[in-house]
């Protein structure tokens, strides 16, 4: 057989395998509960890595390995940002969470909660919330398309718009029947594969190298001839561009408090004592990951001045290190691994968008009494609308698309995140001070977005700073002009005070 054989066998195993867990959780999945939260009946594990894949995507596996290929460790600053993010977002944020949207009415997506939490009968800011998600999320799902569609490409010659079709459709076709369980347990294999492949590339070619002398002796000499200093964190000198960039880098861990289909995970776990075990997986999962990323990159710059080659693109590095290492069948479950990364977080942001259109748009416009069944029926449909739409959106290979998925990013860490943060932790937080956060962050993110220069670079930050720490100012004043005094939200407030104490006991 030939290489591409056997790497297409390895890629048609994968894809079996996925939407076997699809027909799995189908089969597990009776109610809305199950199919937008899985019951909460998540292991810690499940939650932990399928948080992990759905929030890393491509950027893991191509993105960190190539820029630290190209530049060296001083680009790593954001896997710092994003890991001590996740870690913040795990101790504080999962066990409130997962606490509080229990006692707020069973609460099963975030706007929900919000409306719960501040008892806003008007429903605004409900409908606000779901629409925020609804728009920004078909832009990331069709993102995801435009990657798997790029990916088949050049991997395996494929035409893009049919690579995109068989991506999406083993993705699209596991997240509408098998829902949040297929989901989350798709995400856990994925994040095994990802994890798992990042470590095994570096071993190996530490091992065939020679060791860490022979490599640290090799990506030296690298260095010397592409003048580069890999192994440097800072620049030389540091300028304040420099020093903008480093800030805006590690900015990016603001995200995580305001990611739907990140904290969905805590929402799901089992008990909210858990969230100390998911957040040890997690983050364990997250430095092996991220230090294989950056291992990977410096193994391949010495493979490549061992052999006195270039490697003409710097994000392929993961890619040609695998084919180079390992037999054609492992090199094809190491392609699977980007695939993998790829597929979580579309089939997340999928899920998500479905619960938008149904929890928070559908049910807060429609007093009607529905059944679950129905409900569960209207979630599947929002699944394949909202593919479709972003399909359409991907159909013609479009760069800006990808290019939005660090905006969006920014978006939702600046709309959700103050609120999110609040709404746990601050009692007099009022619903008029939620709108008005959300909306200003979203404007201020859009607004900074578009702009750069400005007295010393100001606007060259990522719009995730300033959108955030607007969004939270703004969120405090106006809920201290019209917060009101709610006996049953402070005792609520109070119950889950309590419930996390005990829980931890």
């Amino acid at each position: 057989m030939s290489d591409t054989a056997f790497q297409t066998v390895a890629m048609v195993i994968y894809m079996a395998g996925m939407l076997f867990i699809g027909w799995y959780s189908y089969r597990r999945t009776s109610n809305l509960n199950d199919y937008m939260l899985g019951g909460r009946d998540l292991h810690p594990a499940v939650a932990a890595l399928s948080a992990g894949a759905a929030d890393m995507s491509g950027w893991l596996l191509m993105g960190l390995p190539g820029a630290i290929y190209a530049t060296g460790l001083r680009e790593a600053w954001i896997a710092v940002g994003l890991t001590a993010g996740a870690w913040l977002n795990w101790k504080f944020v999962a066990p409130r969470l997962r606490a509080y949207t229990q006692v707020a009415n069973d609460s099963i997506t975030v706007p929900s909660f919000l409306e719960n939490r501040l008892r806003d009968s008007s429903r605004l800011l409900r409908i606000v919330s779901g629409l925020i998600i609804l728009v920004f999320f078909t832009f990331y799902v069709s993102s995801g398309m435009v990657a798997g569609g790029v990916f088949m490409q050049s991997s395996f010659g494929l035409d893009y718009r049919v690579g995109m079709l068989i991506v999406a459709g083993v993705t699209i076709a596991y997240t509408l029947f098998g829902g949040f369980l297929a989901v989350s347990y798709t995400d856990f294999v994925q994040g095994l594969m990802m994890a798992l492949a990042l470590i095994a590339v570096p071993i190996v070619g530490l091992v065939k190298l020679g060791g860490f002398d022979e490599v640290s002796s090799l990506v030296k000499a690298s260095d010397a001839t592409a003048g580069l200093d890999r192994m440097a964190l800072l620049p030389h000198p540091m300028t304040q561009m420099a020093l903008i960039g480093i800030i805006s880098a590690l900015a990016w861990g603001l995200g995580y408090f305001g990611q739907p289909h990140i904290i969905v995970r805590f929402m799901a776990l089992r008990s909210t004592a858990e969230a100390r075990a998911g957040r040890r997986i997690g983050i364990g999962w997250m430095l092996f990951a991220v230090g294989g990323a950056i291992a990977t990159a410096l193994v391949g710059a010495a493979w490549y001045q061992k052999q006195g080659l270039k490697l003409e693109d710097p994000e392929t590095v993961y890619i040609k290190m695998g084919q180079i290492l390992f037999h054609p069948l492992v090199a094809g479950f190491m392609l699977a691994a980007v695939l993998a990364a790829i597929m979580s977080t579309v089939s997340s942001q999928l899920l998500v968008t479905s619960s938008a259109l149904v929890e928070d748009i559908y049910k807060a416009l429609n007093k009607t009494d529905r059944s679950d069944g129905h409900h569960v029926m209207l979630g599947r449909m929002a699944v394949l609308v909202v593919s479709v739409i972003a399909g359409a959106m991907a159909w013609t290979q479009n760069d800006t698309i990808l290019a939005l998925v660090a905006f969006a990013w920014a978006g939702f860490g600046a709309s959700f995140g103050p609120v999110i943060l609040l709404s746990l932790f601050w009692r007099r937080l009022s619903t008029q001070g939620a709108l008005a956060s959300m909306v200003t962050g979203a404007l201020v993110v859009a607004w900074f977005g578009n702009v750069k220069g400005g007295p010393g670079h100001i606007f060259d930050v990522y719009e995730i700073l300033p959108g955030f720490l607007a969004a939270l100012l703004v969120a405090w004043l106006v809920s201290l002009a019209t917060h009101k005094h709610h006996d049953e939200v402070q005792a609520e407030f109070s119950h889950t005070v309590h419930a996390v104490a005990h829980a931890y006991d």
